[in-house]
């Protein structure tokens, strides 16, 4: 037998190529893994093409390393022909680990498999080198060699379909791995290479006729595996950092989405859900109740006084009053209800109730959580609320109607004293869609001239002459006929339509003054009420010097009648508006005084000329009575302030003689005359 001998560089060389053979599979197998479509089958061909090159280079390595003494070759088609068992049993192996799991008898079926390609790669190989005679084969060993691929091949599928997901310390554990797989894989050859037995006087058949010499192969080997191997790899290696990459802004993305998704259906100041959100899962309560005929509650919450707050400390101390106000109402409510704010200091809860009285028991609790004591840097802060309850089926069974309904209830507890709650009934339904006709007819009542000033006379008192009249407001409807001021004032202050209203009454009181001193009858003044809207409007010192430029009118004969409690709101802020409005030259009335509560430091400072008593004092004025000693004050008061006093409500001649002995300077009320239209007040004048 010819002995061969084994060059230990080559040995040590043919380990290393199969271990870096292994490590490139254990990583295709999880590029194959983590990809899909098309992308997996290009990694699979190409883990394919690099596995199959590193086992046979391994064994050709092997080869090398084995010596005999006599020339050596290999026939170039059957070393091609072994290159393609490699490869074809690689591209099975890394079929099999793709796979969603690894059962064991999927799994010992294809060790078999792939084991016999090795096998089967390794002899078609050693028979590349055509021995005459040939290759002589232990059976002993030869069943071992076998026996360790198919070992082999088994333990290689089950290490890279456990360590084909990607994840911290699964480089470390395929490094390992790829070092035991190698061992499989070298042991496996040179257990092969130990049951072949070359006779004595043996011929290689390969060399003689012009085969592949072994330094030839060598060089081709080496650099092909190699650059395969390395090619394999490095595109592996970007790949994942390339999805690492993707992964990574996939994460941030989603993340971005998730926020601005809580951001669309959150109120941003609360973090409470908002209308969106709300209008979402009363659709979804809606469709429960219907679908198990359950029941349940809308309790549509308003903050009594917010307003006021808002305007005494500004907006940011109201922020933080409505954070803390929501975080009271999320303590009083179930996970599984809902608090929802709709804007402002509107909140929303949707609760599942049994019965009507749950939803009043809840309701008292939601209002005592809103009159809690909320601690501010300002000090200590008190707000009520008002509750309008609607209940699913008999108030509704639609969103839109619950949340209509449950609105006018709200707005029928704010009516009925503020800090209770009310269910809704039909009644208010009603109301409310009478308001909002009223509210429509209004904005047009302008467009469609509707509106008329009539005017009342101020006499001096006791019985004359004209000091001047009062224009008031009146609306003719189509429908209704004549609409008085408390009826619509209130809505336009609502709406904002005063502001427009207000100018056209300012313009036409000074049109109807400078035509009737056209006419010669003479008209010392015209007085005109400002609401409180339009008392701080930024526009109101331009509209009246427009209306009094447009008709020639001098500043002194219009007098501008403010409620004291409109003055006293935020008496600085008044004062300014006032001394401009004085610096114009018109006159200044404070209306319905001694009911608003006025400071006497501010009431000096207030460059009005006229005080008028309000007629709550008039009407039940006798000698001696509470109301008489009230009127004497302020007729007292107003003469130290050099103010004129003028008695509105005049009714019968007691009240007449009774206020000119008390030193009242003017007089108005029915008993000089009912307002009536301006043609009508022209022809008594």
């Amino acid at each position: 037998m010819l002995v061969g001998t084994y060059n230990p560089l080559l040995v040590v060389v043919s380990y290393v190529v199969a271990a870096f053979a292994s490590y490139v599979a254990l990583d295709m197998a999880g590029r194959i893994a983590a990809s899909d479509g098309w992308v997996s089958r290009s990694w699979l061909i190409g883990g394919a093409v690099a596995m199959g090159f590193g086992i046979w280079s391994m064994h050709f390595l092997g080869m090398l390393a084995f010596q005999l003494p006599i020339p050596q070759g290999y026939d170039l088609a059957v070393t091609l022909y072994s290159l393609l068992i490699a490869i074809c049993s690689s591209a099975y192996a890394l079929y099999v680990i793709s796979g969603r799991d690894l059962p064991l008898r999927k799994l010992g079926v294809a060790a078999v498999i792939l084991g016999a390609g090795i096998a089967a790669m390794h002899y078609v190989g050693m028979e590349a080198m055509h021995m005459q005679p040939g290759i002589d084969y232990h059976p002993g060993w030869f069943a071992l060699s076998i026996l360790i691929a198919i070992v082999a091949a088994g333990a290689a599928l089950w290490i890279a379909f456990s360590l084909r997901r990607e994840g911290a310390g699964v480089l470390r554990a395929r490094g390992l791995a790829a070092l035991v797989m190698g061992v499989a894989v070298v042991g496996m050859h040179y257990t092969g290479m130990a049951a072949a037995r070359f006779p004595e006087g043996s011929i290689c058949g390969a060399a003689i006729a012009g085969g592949i010499s072994p330094q030839w192969l060598a060089s081709l080997v080496g650099a092909t595996t190699f650059a395969i191997l390395g090619m394999a790899l490095t595109t592996s290696i970007l790949d994942r950092r390339l999805q690492e990459r993707t992964a990574l802004l996939s994460h941030s993305l989603h993340k971005a989405n998730q926020e601005l998704t809580y951001l669309a259906l959150h109120d941003n100041l609360t973090k409470l859900p908002n209308r969106l959100l709300l209008e979402d899962r009363l659709e979804h309560a809606i469709r429960r109740a219907v679908r198990n005929g359950q029941r349940f509650a809308l309790l549509f919450i308003d903050l009594d006084g917010f307003k006021a707050v808002n305007d005494a400390y500004g907006h940011p101390v109201g922020d933080r009053l409505l954070v803390q106000v929501a975080r009271h109402l999320t303590a009083e409510i179930r996970a599984e209800d809902t608090l929802a704010r709709l804007g402002g200091d509107e909140f929303v809860v949707l609760a599942d109730i049994r019965e009507p009285g749950d939803a009043a028991t809840l309701a008292d609790k939601l209002l005592h959580a809103v009159s809690m004591p909320v601690l501010l840097e300002r000090g200590e802060l008190n707000v009520t609320g008002s509750i309008g309850l609607a209940i699913f089926g008999a108030d509704g069974t639609s969103a839109r109607e619950l949340m209509a309904n449950a609105d006018a209830a709200m707005y029928s507890a704010k009516e009925q004293g503020r800090n209770v709650y009310c269910f809704f009934e039909p009644s208010m339904n009603r109301g409310a869609h009478e308001q909002l006709a009223l509210v429509q007819d209004l904005r047009r009542a302008l467009s469609l001239e509707q509106f008329e000033l009539h005017y009342q006379p101020k006499l001096r008192a006791p019985d004359g002459p004209l000091v001047g009249v009062e224009a008031l407001l009146r609306w003719h409807h189509h429908e209704r006929g004549l609409v008085m001021p408390d009826t619509f004032i209130p809505l336009a202050e609502k709406t904002g339509l005063i502001l427009e209203i207000g100018r056209w009454v300012i313009n036409e009181a000074c049109r109807q003054l400078m035509e009737w001193r056209a006419q010669g009858s003479e008209v010392p003044s015209v007085s005109v009420n400002l609401s409180a809207t339009q008392f701080r409007s930024p526009g109101l010192l331009g509209k009246i010097k427009e209306a009094l430029a447009r008709h020639g009118m001098p500043p002194s004969s219009l007098i501008l009648e403010i409620t004291e409690s409109t003055a006293m709101h935020d008496p600085e802020a008044s004062l300014v508006i006032l001394q401009r409005l004085s610096a114009l030259g018109v006159q200044i009335s404070i209306d319905d005084f001694g009911t608003g509560y006025s400071s006497l430091l501010y009431l000096k400072r207030l460059p009005a000329s006229e005080l008028k008593i309000d007629r709550a004092f008039v009407k039940d004025l006798v000698p001696g009575s509470e109301d008489a000693a009230i009127v004497s004050a302020i007729i007292a008061l107003g003469r130290t302030l050099n103010l004129s006093v003028i008695a509105e409500g005049v009714e019968t001649e007691a009240q007449q003689k009774l206020l000119t002995e008390l030193g009242c300077t003017s007089l108005q009320g029915y008993h000089f005359g009912r307002p009536d239209a301006a043609a009508s007040i022209g022809a008594r004048l």
